[in-house]
């Protein structure tokens, strides 16, 4: 790949996750974009590295959907494990090649200096279109200084678009690793809130709290006073952290529920934490745990 952009670099090829990316764009966006996006790709990349401010970026996080078009990327499995290789976590399965191009640009725009870039990143995003907020956003677990990005991460979780907020929340390892407690909590609240699903929230179970089953606890009140339906995925969070009240709410919801509450609660208590949770209803769980391993129901089938 004499022509791949991380050869464009010029000496800025000491994060090997960075030029990692720009290698695997150019190949995926060689695959997929056609000879002329290829070139224009390539040339943009080429123009950004050599730039000395970040309007050679801005255009092409611009022209990005014109030149490529916004057809999915159409990874392989071989694609996939080689993205997981590069970086733990980093899922690219579902992004369209604009949405690599705007990332690999962004990327390409790192001159070593983390504090430049995240000030860059945040100027990019506080002005950026939809669809280039998307894109950017899901770079995020490829850029450097995770910690100086962190407050722009933050502020795409608070959006009212469910895109942008899916775009950091889902298929993305970077709020597990980097958000604090109170970002992450708020977060998986903000999720239900607007109908979006947990399930493709990395580290979901591994980070899952006493506050944040609080919360959510009074999230599930809230919604059954305003005679409004609670998903079955808010107890996938309660269940092993659960208090006098979160108890009570569990058994409203198993006595009260479909049998996607039940299954939904049943796959909570597998959680190690479950445990030592005392439930009014434990000798029933039972049975579900059986149907659970014998149907091999996840939580994608509980929603």
């Amino acid at each position: 790949m004499a022509n791949a952009p991380h050869r464009f670099r010029n000496g800025r090829g000491e994060n090997a996750v960075l030029d990692g990316f720009l290698a695997l764009a150019d190949e995926w966006i060689a695959r997929a974009g056609g000879a002329a996006g290829t070139e224009w790709f390539r040339s943009a990349i080429n123009g950004i590295v050599h730039a000395t401010g970040d309007r050679a970026l801005g255009t092409a996080i611009g022209l990005a959907s014109r030149r490529l078009g916004k057809a999915d990327l159409a990874l392989t499995n071989d694609d996939k494990q080689r993205a997981a290789v590069l970086r733990p976590g980093f899922d690219p399965s579902d992004w369209s090649v604009d949405q690599a191009a705007r990332v690999a640009f962004m990327i390409a725009s790192h001159d070593g200096n983390d504090a430049a870039f995240a000030a860059r990143f945040d100027s990019f995003c506080s002005s950026a279109e939809l669809n280039e907020s998307i894109a950017l956003c899901r770079g995020l677990p490829l850029y450097p200084g995770a910690a100086l990005i962190e407050p722009r991460a933050r502020e795409a979780v608070r959006s009212g678009m469910k895109p942008v907020f899916e775009a950091v929340a889902h298929y993305n390892p970077y709020p597990g690793e980097v958000f604090g407690e109170d970002a992450w909590n708020h977060m998986v609240v903000k999720a239900l809130f607007i109908g979006s699903s947990l399930w493709p929230i990395q580290k979901l179970d591994d980070r899952a709290n006493p506050h944040l089953a609080r919360m959510l606890v009074d999230l599930a009140q809230e919604r059954w006073a305003a005679g409004r339906p609670v998903s079955p995925e808010l107890w996938r969070c309660v269940a092993p952290y659960a208090d006098a009240a979160g108890v009570a709410a569990l058994t409203r919801a198993w006595q009260s529920g479909e049998g996607k509450d039940r299954l939904a609660i049943a796959l909570a208590l597998q959680h190690p934490a479950g445990a030592s949770v005392d439930l009014p209803f434990r000798t029933e769980v039972g049975q579900f745990k059986t149907r659970l391993a014998d149907e091999k129901i996840g939580w994608r089938d509980v929603i």
